[in-house]
């Protein structure tokens, strides 16, 4: 039964889905997996696939990006997360990207980090599973064709980029055991559990200020999902439907540019030493790591977690041991806190560590979304 407020779409029989599909993605098994698996249960379900294999990092972007989506009723992604975070923003950056980004897109987990497959797991109420399971259960949503709306964050940085994320930001620990783990890419999602080990052993603490928006602050704000077509207001007055040009990418509406302070109503972490501050908008960082289970699809909600400076190895290791449960905030751990927000930004006091968005590792800088 989809949860109250939830409206659905459904596409249509025949369906014609445009598969992008990354071959070298996780330990290379992503396109036997989708013939041996997912292409029997589609055929069975009348959806038609036209499979574009990608050759190399962009490739997925410059298509979705270029090409005439019309004759496709889905996008579907078999890959990791990375594969999603490129269409994604392919699709932001074309002139008609309103309507490019009403097509149902789909993620079927080819990857060694699957955490938005494991979300949408999560959400349809099946059991916590991972590799073929995982996939089988992910073809199985497509094949019934109901779709809904999903967050996505818009971040900024110093430097004048801006990223459309589906999953999360990260600086620090996290992100550090994402990224030095892509050497073992061959060990599929046990990656991550070397790379966790590793940077336990070398535990490091990262200089900078971290403020937000509580959820809370908003008038009249509730964790409910809210209208999608009202406007966002943050104590200011929004700006009058079609002040921007048609085409340009929307407007951050809760921030103001990096170079001024952020607005009096933010909250500023009191802190600025930290081992991590992840920003998630989904409940799962990995197929195995319940990190936010009270999140939703579009919750209109950022699940903002920040670890403070002086926790011991062991009480980390235990944090992440328990966040496959998801039952991490049940330590009552005092170095770890978690506040649902709307916007946030990190300033580094130092360009020291790694950033991710999606997964993907960024240069360190200041940044907000």
């Amino acid at each position: 039964v989809p949860p109250p407020g939830d409206s659905y779409g459904v596409l249509p029989r025949p369906c014609h889905a445009l598969v992008l599909l990354n071959p070298q993605s996780g330990s290379g098994r992503a396109l036997d997996d989708f013939q041996a698996v997912v292409q029997p249960m589609l055929a069975e379900a009348d959806i038609a696939t036209t499979v574009f294999v990608t050759e190399r990092p962009h490739h997925a972007h410059e298509k979705v990006r270029d090409e005439d989506l019309s004759q496709w009723d889905t996008l579907v992604v078999m890959s990791g997360d990375g594969l999603l975070f490129e269409v994604v923003n392919g699709l932001m950056e074309r002139p008609d990207w309103k309507e490019a980004m009403k097509k149902p897109l789909c993620i079927l987990p080819g990857g060694s980090g699957n955490a938005l497959a494991a979300s949408i797991n999560y959400y349809a109420g099946y059991d916590h599973v991972a590799k073929k399971k995982l996939l089988t259960n992910c073809t199985f949503i497509l094949c019934k064709g109901l779709y809904t709306q999903m967050d996505l964050v818009s971040l900024s940085t110093a430097s004048g980029k801006r990223f459309f994320s589906f999953l999360g930001f990260g600086w620090g620990f996290i992100s550090d055991v994402d990224i030095d783990s892509e050497k073992y890419r061959w060990l599929g999602s046990a990656r991550f559990t070397l790379g966790t080990l590793q940077c336990l052993a070398k535990l490091r603490v990262y200089q900078g200020r971290l403020s937000y928006l509580p959820v809370a602050t908003e008038q009249g704000s509730s964790l409910a999902p809210r209208d999608p077509h009202a406007p966002v207001t943050n104590g200011h007055i929004p700006q009058p439907a079609g002040t921007e040009a048609p085409g340009s990418p929307p407007p951050d509406s809760l921030l103001v540019p990096l170079g001024q302070p952020v607005p009096a109503h933010w909250t500023v972490v009191p802190e600025e030493e930290f081992v991590l501050v992840y920003a998630i908008y989904q409940s799962h960082l990995g197929t195995n790591l319940l990190m936010a289970p009270t999140a939703r699809l579009h919750d209109g909600c950022i699940h903002l977690f920040y670890m403070k400076a002086g926790i011991s190895r062991m009480t980390l290791l235990k944090l992440f041991l328990a966040m496959s449960r998801g039952t991490h905030l049940d330590l009552n751990c005092p170095h770890l806190c978690y506040v649902p927000v709307r916007a946030f930004r990190l300033e580094p006091r130092v360009a020291a560590g790694i950033m991710t968005v999606d997964g993907e590792a960024l240069a360190c800088e200041p940044v907000q979304g």
